[in-house]
């Protein structure tokens, strides 16, 4: 046999992945997860308790309904423990759409959202901290919904399988390979030798944080009520973007409140992996982390362009750079909390704003967008090419932080770059149909691909999603969770690995 034949037939072998796919421990870890979420539900329903709402009924169903299905799952005991790349993607791209699926019933069930369509969309929204509502009187809300609305957020910011691997034995074998699907970034790293380990110390420095903001918010000047300073933190935290105020940010009158909560929206953006440095005493190291670096800078500079816009129309320097600062610290981590209407801002200013929503966080964050390093990898990629062109001869690496970044990881990036564009334009196109204007329907999609929240026009901060049809706010769903997942885990179900073949 030759061996082109061999490769060849050892390829098919390997693909025959209907065979090999280890179906019961992806149930077994989707059980676990559903009744992480089961359990979760009690924060809420404490909420209810509290305010004597009736809601709690209505969580108590969703418990149970979790609970069965997640005893039923763990009942499917697997054969083997150990996962591959492959099931890592499936679990997490399942974990999502059933968290989304079982969350949203609450909020039709309680009445609070009478559409379950548009309860789904306002689950996924949560979850992948997108922040894009449907509601428009949302201060109407029972308090318990709006916990679990904001709470979401929390839930989705750092990522529930995470969580997942920090509590649950036996998971070390196969958390790098679902913290590698649920982790943003073109890489995911370990901070100690245990991924277990690494995991518990993410979600404490995660919840450390929010646990500051929460008192920054409570005890400030602002004197805001304990609720909504808890609530807001877990919209923070989670770089989601769901408020209890109809008006957002904005609301609360607040310059304290928005000086806080635009600084934490920009630390929440960056790599979580540069706080456990700096707690190890490595500061100097983290702060010398090229990426950090590329983001401040884009805050900076977007922040004094948008400033300057502003101030040359009819803000006052002071109003102008404070809106300018919380405006592009919420864009850019993909918050989407507003302290204004930036949809009546200046043309330049809403460009910058646009830009911001693709760019992102830094990987590693709760952010989304397409993340910092990869903007970072593209440009001196092209910067490459074009001196490559000059000079065909020359042999270049790209480095990042000093380092090599290896051809793989490089076209991994320029390959999500072309899945992304192809799923923005083809969405846009969807969407547009509905004839809304060129303006709503491209910056919803724009909005919701890289879990933003807000657009512009129908979209803006002063409008909301619920106007769009069954269709739209299907695939602008699909698109929150595609971005939330970059991609791989959701787009794995659409590609032929996922089907059975037959090998002669």
């Amino acid at each position: 046999m030759s061996r082109r034949a061999t490769v060849s037939r050892n390829f098919t072998t390997s693909s025959n992945w209907g065979e090999i796919l280890n179906y019961r421990k992806i149930f077994n870890n989707l059980g676990i997860i559903l009744l992480v979420e089961a359990a979760l539900m009690v924060l809420p329903v404490i909420v209810a308790i509290a305010y004597r709402e009736k809601t709690i009924l209505y969580f108590l169903i969703t418990m149970g309904f979790l609970a069965a299905t997640g005893a039923l799952f763990t009942h499917m005991k697997p054969q083997k423990e150990s996962i591959y790349a492959r099931e890592g993607y499936i679990t997490v791209a399942l974990a999502w759409l059933l968290m989304s699926l079982f969350g949203a019933l609450p909020f039709f069930l309680s009445g609070s959202i009478p559409n379950y369509m548009d309860a789904f969309f306002e689950t996924v929204s949560g979850f992948t901290t997108t922040g894009s509502t449907i509601l428009s009187d949302i201060e109407s809300l029972p308090r318990s919904i709006l916990f679990w609305r904001a709470f979401t957020h929390f839930i989705g910011g750092m990522g529930i399988l995470v969580f997942v691997i920090a509590i649950i034995p036996k998971a070390e074998g196969q958390a790098i390979h679902i913290m590698r699907a649920e982790v943003p970034g073109p890489t995911v790293g370990k901070l100690v030798s245990k991924i277990k380990a690494s995991a518990r110390i993410l979600y404490a420095i995660y919840i450390g944080m929010t646990a500051v903001l929460v008192m920054l918010l409570y005890f400030g000047p602002s004197h805001m009520p304990m609720f909504e300073s808890i609530t807001n933190a877990f919209a923070t935290a989670g770089t989601g973007g769901f408020c209890v105020l109809n008006n957002s940010i904005e609301g609360y009158h607040s310059h304290y409140a928005e000086i806080v909560i635009g600084i934490f929206m920009m630390l929440f953006g960056v790599n979580f992996n540069l706080y456990y440095l700096i707690l190890k005493k490595r500061a100097g190291q983290a702060l010398k982390d090229e990426e950090l670096r590329w983001y401040l800078s884009t805050v900076a500079v977007a922040t004094l362009i948008i400033g300057l816009d502003l101030m040359f129309t009819k803000f006052s320097p002071a109003d102008a750079f404070r809106l300018s600062f919380f405006q592009v610290s919420s864009i850019i981590s993909t918050t989407g909390f507003s302290s204004t209407d930036f949809d009546i801002w200046p043309t330049l200013s809403k460009v910058i704003l646009i830009l911001l929503m693709f760019i992102g966080g830094c990987s590693g964050s709760t952010g989304g967008g397409m993340k910092v390093s990869r903007i970072a990898v593209v440009f001196k990629s092209s910067a490459r090419s074009i001196r490559k062109a000059v000079n065909p001869r020359s042999v270049e690496t790209i480095k990042l932080n000093g380092r090599p970044v290896d051809e793989e990881t490089v076209n991994g990036i320029i390959g999500y770059f072309a899945m992304f564009v192809l799923l923005t334009a083809f969405s846009v196109f969807i969407v547009s149909f509905e004839g809304k204007g060129l303006d709503t329907s491209s910056t919803a999609v724009f909005a919701c691909i890289n879990n933003v929240g807000p657009g512009l026009a129908g979209v803006g901060p002063s409008g909301n999603f619920s106007h769009f049809s069954l269709l739209s706010k299907a695939v602008l769903s699909f698109d929150m969770l595609a971005g939330r997942l970059e991609l791989i885990p959701v787009f794995m179900f659409f590609t032929r690995y996922m089907i059975p073949r037959k090998t002669s």
